[in-house]
């Protein structure tokens, strides 16, 4: 099957002194997706920001033409959809972990007008997936534990990838894309996208201090053969 690898850029390990500045860099350098982790201290360790930094980033995304995901890595996400939705976001994603009403949650989601998503820590089977697929715009896989940038990818993680693709495929969903969240860098990201997946959320292997955001960028693109609009398998 033939299917676009986008790189969606995680602002979590941007220099927040100059934020604004390196996502319209990353922007400029053809990302289309940019990835806001909203932690809160209670369903992973860390906080980290509210829906202002999404409202904040709304007017530069729009001179590019790009999405602002939101991953909720918090408790009752529920509660919090409609501010998020409100303050610039175009898709949202929720965990199963959080989530005990989780249909409802996914058509909240698309009843305030935004791409639905469902997100999985590693140890969650993707067997708790099973009665939600039909209802989802992609699912997110983490492919470390939630909650700190800059960890190690999780080896199996690629077999559930290729699981989840293959679940798809036999349900029909191949529209369904399927991002995947931790550990992604340049020996990272070919593997990943061989596997399956179509958006590789990608924060310090973007933004660190060893290399500019473009040819951070030009070198994640290259491990997985991409053109600046992305590569057709």
């Amino acid at each position: 099957m033939r299917k676009t690898i986008q790189i969606a850029a995680s602002i979590l390990s941007a220099d927040f002194s100059h934020l604004g500045d390196q996502v319209k860099q990353a922007l400029e350098a053809g990302v289309r997706w940019i990835h806001v982790d909203i932690m809160d201290g209670h369903f992973v360790p860390n906080l980290s920001m509210g829906s202002q930094v999404v409202r904040s980033l709304r007017p530069i995304a729009d001179k590019f033409g790009a999405l602002l995901h939101v991953h909720l890595m918090v408790e009752e996400p529920e509660r919090y959809l409609a501010d998020f939705v409100r303050a610039g976001a175009n898709s949202v994603s929720v965990h199963v972990e959080t989530c005990p009403h989780l249909h409802r949650t996914i058509q909240e989601i698309r009843a305030l007008g935004a791409r639905s998503g469902v997100a999985l820590n590693p140890a969650t089977p993707l067997a708790a997936l099973e009665e939600i697929l039909t209802e989802v715009d992609f699912v997110l896989v983490m492919s470390v534990e939630p909650g700190f940038g800059g960890q190690d990818f999780i080896p199996s993680s690629l077999d559930k990838i290729v699981r989840l693709r293959r679940m798809l495929s036999e349900r029909g969903l191949d529209q369904v894309q399927i991002a995947v969240d931790g550990g992604i860098h340049a020996q990272t990201a070919g593997p990943v996208a061989r596997a399956g997946a179509t958006v590789l959320v990608a924060g310090s292997a973007i933004f660190n201090a060893h290399a500019s955001v473009t040819d951070n960028l030009r070198e994640l693109r290259a491990a997985i053969g991409e053109g600046k609009t992305g590569l057709q398998l």
